[in-house]
């Protein structure tokens, strides 16, 4: 309700202009989506229904409420509005077509886009487990979401088989995802059909590093190619490799590491073409995993065990964990346990991918700004919480205007 003695001044806003989302608009403020959608061409009328920038806040929106149906959604944005009608003209709910519609227009280039312009690392030296000297922790792994069963998604993406060698039940999209340790937040991401393996879509993401920066990676990550891919801007790496990895002996160290070589598997008989790097052997004592009798064993491009030692790494490594924390806060915490994405064709799959990762960076950026005022570690903050706060801002927040 309007405060006593309120007037509602005259205006010719629509209310569709008058959106907000509380979290949302904050980490994506209406001038910077409305810059990045000009900029992919999909800049409309304002005096419509559905203008681009309010289907971006939409989308948006669904990730938080992925329960919910897109009219559902819609209310939920307009929620607490309709007293004020600051706006000229009548404004209702928009059908499901019609969202779906405004979806298709929009497309994925511009949720893909608002997330290269805002992904960024937030840790600062303050930052419990963020930095190991003067190294910003990162981490590179990869994941894949459940898509809806549908001929185009199916023809788009493919689908994995079951053990026994029948089809799965829904195709899937893989994702690539460059994390910072510290505060979980996404920094870069790619994404393909199931065919294209982990390791290529991560070649797309090693231009976002740089010096400072200590890559951690497992064992799926192999390749001298794509060692000096992800070294190339400056930045340095510690990755587990297979203990079935031939890594010769070419200078012992006085910490218990190494000196040795890695080249391509072509050329592991003549190693006409090798990369130095330094290797790093170690056994877990835990009497919770039995069995665990092969030593792990890390590959670092650090040859100074000085300035590294072996003790300090091995026990680093462990921070490489953290990005699996940042993808199951993702898939199982945001977009809700063994759920699939809405959308039926690929558009709108990339579109969806995208807004989860701009949803997810929004509330790590929250959680940060929160634990850094409060002089805590963001990991002890719950994501759970955070994205239920986010939920609730989004109708206690919505008769400001964006």
């Amino acid at each position: 309700m309007p405060r006593p003695g309120q007037v509602k001044p005259e205006t010719d806003e629509r209310l569709s202009d008058r959106i907000a989302v509380g979290l949302l608009t904050r980490s994506f403020p209406p001038e910077l989506v409305d810059r990045v959608v000009t900029e992919c061409g999909r800049s409309g009328q304002r005096n419509r229904l559905l203008p681009p920038r309010v289907v971006v806040y939409f989308v948006l929106a669904m990730c938080l409420f992925a329960g919910q149906g897109y009219e559902e959604v819609a209310r939920l944005l307009t929620h607490g509005l309709a007293w004020a009608k600051r706006w000229s003209g009548s404004w209702q709910v928009p059908t499901t077509a019609a969202i779906s519609r405004a979806r298709a227009k929009l497309g994925p280039e511009p949720l893909k886009a608002l997330f290269g312009q805002v992904a960024r690392p937030l840790a600062t030296q303050s930052t419990p487990g963020a930095f190991y000297g003067r190294w910003r922790l990162m981490a590179v792994d990869g994941t894949v979401f459940g898509v809806p069963d549908s001929e185009e998604n199916a023809a788009y993406f493919g689908r994995p088989k079951t053990h026994r060698t029948q089809r799965c039940a829904f195709p899937q999209v893989r994702v690539a995802a460059l994390a910072e340790c510290g505060t979980h937040a996404i920094t870069a991401a790619a994404l393909g059909p199931l065919a294209v393996s982990e390791p290529a879509l991560a070649r797309e993401l090693f231009g976002h590093l740089g010096t400072g920066d200590l890559l951690l990676a497992d064992r799926g990550f192999t390749g001298l190619e794509l060692w000096r891919a992800a070294a190339a801007g400056g930045a340095d790496l510690l990755w587990r490799v297979k203990s079935s990895a031939v890594l010769p002996v070419r200078k012992d160290l006085p910490d218990g590491s190494y000196l040795s070589d890695i080249v391509t598997a072509k050329d592991h008989r003549k190693r006409s073409d090798p990369q130095v790097v330094r290797m790093i052997e170690y056994t877990l004592d835990d009497p919770g995993r039995p069995g665990q009798e092969a030593p792990y064993r890390l590959i670092t491009t650090i040859l100074d065990h000085e300035v590294a030692p072996a003790l300090e790494l091995a026990a680093l490594y462990g921070q490489r964990w953290e990005i699996e924390t940042a993808l199951d806060e993702l898939k199982t915490h945001q977009r809700g346990p063994a759920e699939v994405l809405r959308s039926r064709s690929p558009g709108g799959v990339e579109q969806e991918v995208w807004e989860h990762l701009l949803v997810h960076h929004a509330i790590r950026t929250l959680m940060h700004d929160t634990a850094e005022h409060t002089g805590l570690d963001p990991d002890r903050l719950s994501f759970t919480r955070s994205i239920r706060l986010a939920r609730r801002q989004v109708t206690a927040q919505a008769a400001f205007s964006p």
